[in-house]
């Protein structure tokens, strides 16, 4: 038998210590070579271009300049030979659904180890669609129809997102975190993140002031 082949690989994430740790983590595997970095979509695609033989990028979603999933239309429209493996904190369904439209192969949480996304990235350079396991379950519970639709309006206020407006209308029928996760079927850190990134938005700093905007604002939500 040959020497097994070797995976050339660019990470890419806006947040220094993240990349290059991933780097560091994807130096420990023997099979894998990682020929760049970037801190955004953009670059990403330059970069690309510059090296010319790339078998698999480990992509974040939300990042400047240009997104993850943006990227990710854009690469594998212009490389087609290259396997997008999706590595972000986010596991709603809704930025799983965008990441896979635009052509993603794979869909990792960024608490897998190290095994785990060496071989999320033997699975993408073969062809096979690969998910976490929070990201599987979450993909299940979707065909199954387990999760509840994200409610559509033609623009939601503040900038807000459509699952950050579901995430609030929970708040304001008065579900904890934990039970906001369970509604949704992601995990109770993705439901903290939704919730920092509305609070933000619509300039609130507890859950009685989110509940009264999401009253103002017609989010109310019932089970």
């Amino acid at each position: 038998m040959g020497e097994p082949r070797t995976i050339k690989v660019m990470v890419v994430d806006d947040q220094q210590v993240v990349r290059e740790g991933l780097v560091a983590l994807m130096g420990l595997l023997e099979d894998v070579d990682v020929v760049g970095s970037a801190a955004d979509g953009a670059k990403a695609l330059e970069l690309a271009e510059e090296l010319g033989h790339l078998d698999v990028v480990l992509m974040d979603l939300n990042m400047p300049v240009l997104s993850g999933v943006e990227a990710t239309r854009r690469l594998t429209r212009e490389h087609p030979g290259v396997a997008v493996l999706v590595l972000t904190t986010y596991s709603d369904d809704e930025s799983i659904a965008g990441a896979l439209a635009a052509g993603a192969k794979g869909y990792l949480t960024k608490d897998a180890g190290r095994h785990e996304i060496g071989a999320a990235l033997r699975a993408v350079i073969a062809g096979q669609l690969t998910f976490g396991a929070d990201v599987s379950r979450q993909v299940a519970g979707a065909l199954s129809g387990a999760v509840k639709p994200i409610p559509r309006k033609e623009s939601l206020p503040d900038g807000l997102t459509a699952r950050e407006a579901e995430v609030l209308g929970w708040i304001a029928a008065g579900l904890s975190n934990g039970e906001i996760a369970a509604e949704l079927v992601i995990g109770e850190t993705t439901v903290k993140t939704h919730i920092n990134n509305a609070f933000a938005k619509i300039g609130v700093v507890n859950r009685v002031e989110a509940l009264r905007y999401a009253e103002r604002h017609g989010l109310e939500r019932r089970r």
